[in-house]
């Protein structure tokens, strides 16, 4: 396949002009504003399909293509200012593409079911495709800077998607909260590539690969700190508000308040993705920054603490919300430790059965018409298929062996185990995990039991669902992404561990793509840098060594036999511990043989505190928003007024005024009256005397002369 223009572009810009497009038919042609939605995203997808089995089948791990045009040129002799803009695509990227392709694709599908009754329809759809447009774009954004236009494009639609219900003062409350949020992480993003604009001259990937592997970055510093820590950190911050980290997790939960399918878009494939893939993308720089540790931290403390705010949830999207940030910490963890390849496939995995999940939350909301759980109960009988696809999707985000949570996070947790044999800073990251990993077997069966198990609690709602019909658009894309939750399709296994093979380890596809960069290994970055945005491809790829799959990820025997000595304990523990979990959750809400109002009557200040989700709302609403920002805002307000508008506008008004008397003045008598009337007036006395000197008459001529002689004789007498 040969990368022009016309086998990228579409799948950025197919999305994009059915947003266009709609935004002027949406509303007299509804039906085919979501037909144009659902059409576009699908070929888009159909791009990205050829292009991940292209790279799969034919390309090296180091092959990538870098396509750029330029975007402006400020240049003006010596002094060189251009910018360009360009995709960039390698392995990561052409998986990447797949995932959100694939799964938008799904979720407009399930929307024309789930949103045909909602009087916006159409408006649903037009945000929609800016928002996998925006989503495309960044995966494909060769540059910094380009990511953070699709980046804040993104914001945008989620702030409209969240608010799309605005009637609702909740709905209106929850987009201005995730904006607000998301924003504290921006602003520190930006400031990330301005400080690696100072050291590159650019925020392309490849010349930011060039730098680091030349080592630009030494001996460079701000604010005391060596810069590429600064700049890591900042571009970190930027991770934490769009994948929802502590501290700035709170708006993710409030997220709920859009439509499910929107749900399902920002939980799984695009927003909360899109910060844990701009991590992996800056990988090497949160290494050279040594920021590694912090970052294992942040995760381990997101995926615990969601997960213990979980387990008291009884909104059935409450729970998968605080799953979705406990799962974002997992990523993030992987990052941390260096699981560079397992917080990738944890970040596909999640996006196909979280979407699975959102979208069997949907069907159950549009069937029962209630999304509280203690309510439910019994829906197995009227909800085959939804209870199926949520079955195997419960099993894959609990960990259990045979789903792709068990190959992806089973390895997130053994490089967390491993670095926390070598290191102890990682020890409680690797406490953290496994014990989140618990909580997660344990509320999401929990939920899996109230609403599908037992008798129903409310015979009213019970009566009035739906009974389910297999559907093109309602059931069919769930069950086609509860199939992908199979580990299989990312390991080569059933198990991921080796033990059971499928088809052998040289179908180890995903671990024989994506392998994580060595600053080592950066500096072929410099051998090819790009080529014109319309040409086409001027290297062999034949002559490219394909990729093959290393058992051994680099290692000698001896360090990979210790490596995978320890991951086998972590993969028993994990499976302990998921079983557990499930066995838990089903003696509680199936057998009933343990009470869980005893837990919560026990540890009621701890259910308190996880029921105010760690008051962190109290914290930055009640605390830091009225009694530290109102306040300082009503001081500067009343400087504003009261000092400056005062002093500085209104009495610079008044010595304008003064000095408009005084000016008026004079000109008055000074200018007008002195100058230019007085010169008037000396010419009009001049003229009178000149007049009457100058008469014409002989006789004053004479009376002049004997004048003028008279005085002489006097003058020379005396």
């Amino acid at each position: 396949m040969d990368y022009t223009i016309a086998t990228i572009a579409p799948i950025v810009l197919l999305p994009f002009f059915a947003f266009v497009i709609n935004a002027f038919i949406v509303k007299k042609f509804t039906n085919l504003a979501v037909a144009i939605s659902t059409g576009a995203i699908f070929v888009s997808f159909l791009f990205a399909l050829r292009i991940f089995l292209d790279f799969m089948n034919v390309y090296s791990v180091g092959y990538y293509i870098h396509k750029t045009f330029t975007w402006f040129d400020l240049s003006a002799g010596s002094h060189i200012f251009k910018v360009n803009m360009g995709i960039y695509i390698d392995n990561m990227t052409s998986v990447m593409l797949l995932m959100v392709t694939g799964a938008a694709t799904l979720i407009h599908v399930f929307s024309t079911w789930y949103m045909h009754d909602d009087p916006r329809f159409g408006r649903f759809f037009v945000y929609l495709s800016l928002f996998t447009s925006a989503m495309l774009g960044l995966v494909l954004s060769d540059n910094l800077l380009s990511v953070f236009i699709f980046w804040e494009i993104m914001g945008f639609c989620s702030y409209s998607l969240i608010g799309f219900y605005y009637e609702k003062e909740g709905a209106g409350n929850a987009s201005m909260k995730a904006f607000m949020t998301t924003r504290v992480g921006d602003v520190f993003f930006l400031l990330g590539i301005l400080a690696i604009w100072s050291v590159v001259g650019s925020a392309s990937f490849v010349d930011i690969y060039n730098a680091i592997a030349a080592g630009k970055f030494s001996n460079m510093y701000a604010l005391g700190i060596p810069l590429a820590t600064f700049a890591a950190f900042s571009v970190f911050m930027g991770t934490m508000g769009k994948s929802a980290q502590v501290p700035l997790q709170v708006w993710l939960p409030d997220a709920m308040w859009g439509p499910t399918p929107c749900s399902a878009l920002i939980h799984a494939a695009t927003m909360v993705a899109a910060g844990v893939y701009l991590s992996l993308r800056m990988y090497p720089l949160m290494e050279l920054g040594h920021l590694l540790p912090f970052i294992a931290l942040i995760g381990g403390i997101t995926a615990f603490g969601a997960a213990t705010i979980a387990l008291v949830q009884t909104d059935i999207k409450a729970v998968l919300a605080y799953s979705t940030i406990s799962q974002l910490g997992y990523m993030v963890i992987g990052i941390g430790v260096g699981s560079y390849n397992a917080a990738f496939m944890h970040l596909i995995t999640h996006a196909v059965f979280k979407a699975c999940l959102f979208l069997s939350a949907g069907s159950v909301i549009h069937s029962i018409h209630c999304q509280e759980m203690p309510q439910m109960g019994g829906l197995r009988k009227k909800l085959p298929y939804t209870f199926f696809a949520m079955l195997l999707c419960c099993f894959a985000i609990a960990g259990v062996p045979f789903f792709s949570g068990f190959v992806s996070k089973d390895r997130i947790l053994g490089d967390a185990l491993v670095m926390a044999f070598s290191n102890p800073i990682y020890i409680p990251v690797a406490i953290l995990g496994f014990g989140g990993a618990f909580l997660t077997a344990f509320y999401m069966f929990r939920m899996l039991f109230l609403t599908f198990f037992g008798d129903p609690r409310d015979h009213h709602i019970y009566d009035h669902a739906h009974n389910e019909h297999l559907g093109w658009n309602s059931n069919i894309p769930l069950l086609i992404l509860a199939v992908f939750t199979l580990g299989l399709f990312y390991s080569g296994s059933f198990t991921g561990q080796g033990e059971v093979n499928l088809f052998g380890s040289k179908n180890e596809w995903f671990s024989t793509l994506i392998h994580k960069p060595d600053i080592a290994s950066l500096h072929h970055f410099a051998e090819f840098q790009s080529e014109d945005f319309g040409a086409v491809d001027t290297r062999d790829k034949l002559d490219l060594p394909k990729a093959t799959y290393d058992e051994n990820h680099g290692m000698s025997e001896e360090e990979a036999h210790h490596v995978h000595q320890i991951h086998h304990v972590g993969a028993i523990a994990s499976i302990i511990i998921a079983f557990s979990g499930i066995f838990l959750a089903f003696s509680m809400y199936v057998k009933k043989s343990i009470n869980p109002g005893w837990w919560t009557e026990t540890f009621a200040a701890w259910t308190r505190a996880l029921k105010g989700k760690y008051y962190f709302d109290d914290l930055y609403v009640g605390k830091i928003i009225q009694k530290g920002l109102i306040p300082f805002n009503n001081l500067l307000a009343n400087f504003d007024m009261g000092i400056y508008d005062k002093y500085a506008v209104d009495g610079w008004a008044a010595i304008n005024r003064f000095a408009y008397t005084v000016s008026r003045w004079f000109d008055n008598n000074v200018i007008d009256s002195g100058m230019v009337d007085g010169t008037g007036a000396s010419v009009r006395f001049m003229n009178v005397i000149l007049r009457t000197i100058q008469s014409g008459k002989i006789q004053l001529y004479f009376m002049v002369l004997i004048f003028v002689l008279a005085s002489y004789v006097l003058t020379l007498r005396f």
